[in-house]
């Protein structure tokens, strides 16, 4: 049994940074593709970011909204991804949730649709006051 757990979420200012944390858990359980999504009230779920790792090395993906804002990072030691988000916005409210892929990961592909994931976190809310 593979399971995400979502941490780091909360109340910020507009301007504010906040760091989430992604702990996956599970036998032997490791993931070449991991990514963030979020689903503010009312919309639809989108992509924010996704890191993998292929035979060329690592890569990282960001959703036009974040981009310059936000990085995502892994620990591979401790099978946990990271998302630092820095001046945040309130359009940025939403549950963030974290999705990792299970099997192989192909060099050029990008991993950004909720379809390229097999396990889901429950999500971590993230509120910014303006």
């Amino acid at each position: 049994q593979v399971q995400l757990v979502e941490s780091g979420g909360g109340l910020v200012q507009a301007g504010g940074s906040l760091r989430l944390s992604c702990a996956a858990s599970g036998r032997t359980f490791s993931s070449d593709a991991m990514g963030w999504f979020r689903q503010a009230p009312g919309k639809e779920r989108e992509f924010v970011s996704a890191i993998k790792v292929t035979w060329s090395g690592g890569r990282t993906y960001y959703a036009d909204s974040v981009k310059g804002r936000f990085t995502i990072s892994r620990d591979n030691a401790k099978n946990t991804v990271y998302l630092q988000m820095n001046s945040l916005k309130p359009e940025d409210t939403a549950v963030y949730s974290c999705a990792a892929r299970r099997g192989a990961v192909s060099n050029d592909y990008p991993y950004i649709r909720e379809s390229d994931y097999d396990y889901w976190g429950q999500g971590t809310q993230v509120t910014v006051s303006s």
